[in-house]
Protein backbone atom coordinates (compact mmCIF):
# COMPACT_ATOMS: atom_id res chain seq x y z
CA UNK A 1 0.00 0.00 0.00
CA UNK A 2 3.09 2.05 0.64
CA UNK A 3 4.09 1.83 -2.42
CA UNK A 4 0.92 2.86 -4.13
CA UNK A 5 0.44 5.85 -2.01
CA UNK A 6 4.80 6.77 -3.16
CA UNK A 7 3.41 6.38 -6.64
CA UNK A 8 0.69 8.56 -6.62
CA UNK A 9 2.23 11.44 -4.89
CA UNK A 10 5.14 11.17 -7.27
CA UNK A 11 3.26 11.42 -10.36
CA UNK A 12 0.93 14.39 -8.48
CA UNK A 13 4.17 16.62 -8.02
CA UNK A 14 5.53 15.84 -11.35
CA UNK A 15 2.26 17.29 -13.26
CA UNK A 16 2.95 21.22 -12.25
CA UNK A 17 5.64 21.32 -14.26
CA UNK A 18 4.52 19.28 -17.14
CA UNK A 19 1.89 21.81 -17.55
CA UNK A 20 3.93 24.85 -17.10
CA UNK A 21 3.71 27.02 -20.82
CA UNK A 22 7.34 27.18 -22.45
CA UNK A 23 7.56 30.60 -22.29
CA UNK A 24 7.79 30.42 -18.16
CA UNK A 25 10.97 30.61 -16.48
CA UNK A 26 13.84 32.90 -15.54
CA UNK A 27 15.37 34.32 -19.19
CA UNK A 28 18.76 36.32 -19.30
CA UNK A 29 18.06 39.68 -21.63
CA UNK A 30 20.48 40.49 -24.69
CA UNK A 31 22.72 43.50 -23.36
CA UNK A 32 21.27 47.01 -23.59
CA UNK A 33 22.12 50.38 -24.91
CA UNK A 34 24.51 50.72 -22.04
CA UNK A 35 26.22 46.96 -22.20
CA UNK A 36 23.69 45.35 -19.13
CA UNK A 37 21.46 42.38 -19.12
CA UNK A 38 18.60 41.49 -17.13
CA UNK A 39 16.96 38.48 -15.75
CA UNK A 40 13.51 38.50 -16.32
CA UNK A 41 11.20 35.99 -14.00
CA UNK A 42 8.55 35.40 -16.52
CA UNK A 43 5.37 33.73 -14.89
CA UNK A 44 1.52 33.73 -15.64
CA UNK A 45 -0.41 36.76 -14.92
CA UNK A 46 -4.54 36.31 -15.13
CA UNK A 47 -4.81 34.90 -18.16
CA UNK A 48 -2.01 36.20 -19.48
CA UNK A 49 1.76 36.06 -18.82
CA UNK A 50 4.16 38.76 -17.88
CA UNK A 51 8.13 39.11 -16.18
CA UNK A 52 9.32 40.80 -13.89
CA UNK A 53 13.25 41.96 -13.71
CA UNK A 54 14.64 39.87 -10.97
CA UNK A 55 18.18 40.66 -10.77
CA UNK A 56 20.49 42.70 -13.23
CA UNK A 57 24.43 42.92 -14.35
CA UNK A 58 26.55 45.88 -16.29
CA UNK A 59 29.13 44.45 -19.11
CA UNK A 60 31.53 43.05 -16.79
CA UNK A 61 29.09 40.85 -15.28
CA UNK A 62 28.81 42.22 -11.82
CA UNK A 63 25.57 43.11 -10.35
CA UNK A 64 23.83 46.31 -10.06
CA UNK A 65 20.86 47.38 -8.05
CA UNK A 66 18.37 49.70 -10.96
CA UNK A 67 15.62 51.43 -9.46
CA UNK A 68 13.70 48.70 -11.95
CA UNK A 69 14.49 45.40 -9.82
CA UNK A 70 10.77 44.69 -9.28
CA UNK A 71 9.24 46.59 -11.73
CA UNK A 72 7.29 44.42 -14.86
CA UNK A 73 9.14 44.63 -17.70
CA UNK A 74 7.15 42.19 -19.91
CA UNK A 75 3.32 41.45 -19.27
CA UNK A 76 0.26 41.21 -21.06
CA UNK A 77 1.86 38.55 -23.04
CA UNK A 78 -0.92 36.53 -24.99
CA UNK A 79 0.23 33.80 -26.97
CA UNK A 80 -1.28 34.57 -30.68
CA UNK A 81 0.39 30.67 -32.52
CA UNK A 82 2.77 28.36 -31.34
CA UNK A 83 5.62 29.95 -29.64
CA UNK A 84 4.72 33.62 -30.71
CA UNK A 85 3.30 35.80 -28.04
CA UNK A 86 2.33 39.39 -28.05
CA UNK A 87 2.13 42.52 -25.52
CA UNK A 88 3.53 45.13 -23.87
CA UNK A 89 7.43 45.76 -22.74
CA UNK A 90 9.50 47.95 -21.12
CA UNK A 91 12.78 48.88 -22.06
CA UNK A 92 14.54 50.58 -18.90
CA UNK A 93 17.54 51.37 -21.06
CA UNK A 94 15.17 53.86 -23.32
CA UNK A 95 12.60 54.22 -20.86
CA UNK A 96 10.25 53.53 -23.22
CA UNK A 97 7.18 51.26 -23.39
CA UNK A 98 7.00 49.27 -26.90
CA UNK A 99 4.09 46.47 -28.29
CA UNK A 100 5.71 43.69 -28.16
CA UNK A 101 6.22 40.62 -30.38
CA UNK A 102 8.20 37.35 -28.69
CA UNK A 103 8.67 34.35 -30.88
CA UNK A 104 9.98 31.73 -28.53
CA UNK A 105 12.21 28.65 -30.29
CA UNK A 106 13.76 25.84 -27.59
CA UNK A 107 15.67 28.20 -24.54
CA UNK A 108 15.71 30.99 -26.80
CA UNK A 109 13.33 34.01 -27.37
CA UNK A 110 13.66 36.63 -30.18
CA UNK A 111 12.37 40.53 -28.68
CA UNK A 112 10.77 42.73 -30.61
CA UNK A 113 9.17 46.18 -29.15
CA UNK A 114 7.30 48.66 -31.75
CA UNK A 115 5.28 52.12 -31.30
CA UNK A 116 3.03 53.58 -33.88
CA UNK A 117 0.91 50.60 -35.03
CA UNK A 118 4.17 49.22 -35.94
CA UNK A 119 5.80 51.73 -37.84
CA UNK A 120 8.97 51.68 -35.88
CA UNK A 121 9.93 48.84 -34.39
CA UNK A 122 12.84 47.62 -32.08
CA UNK A 123 14.81 44.47 -32.17
CA UNK A 124 15.47 43.84 -28.48
CA UNK A 125 18.19 40.95 -29.19
CA UNK A 126 17.49 37.03 -28.52
CA UNK A 127 17.04 36.30 -24.51
CA UNK A 128 18.46 32.98 -23.18
CA UNK A 129 16.47 30.36 -20.99
CA UNK A 130 18.57 30.36 -17.05
CA UNK A 131 15.95 28.10 -15.59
Amino acid sequence: MTRIWTAIFLTVLSVGPALADPIEGLWRTAPDDHGDIGYIRVEPCGATFCGTLERAENASGEAIQPDTIGRLIVWNLAQEAAGEYEGRIYAPDRDKEYMSRLELSGDAIEVNGCVLGGIICRNGGNWTRVQ
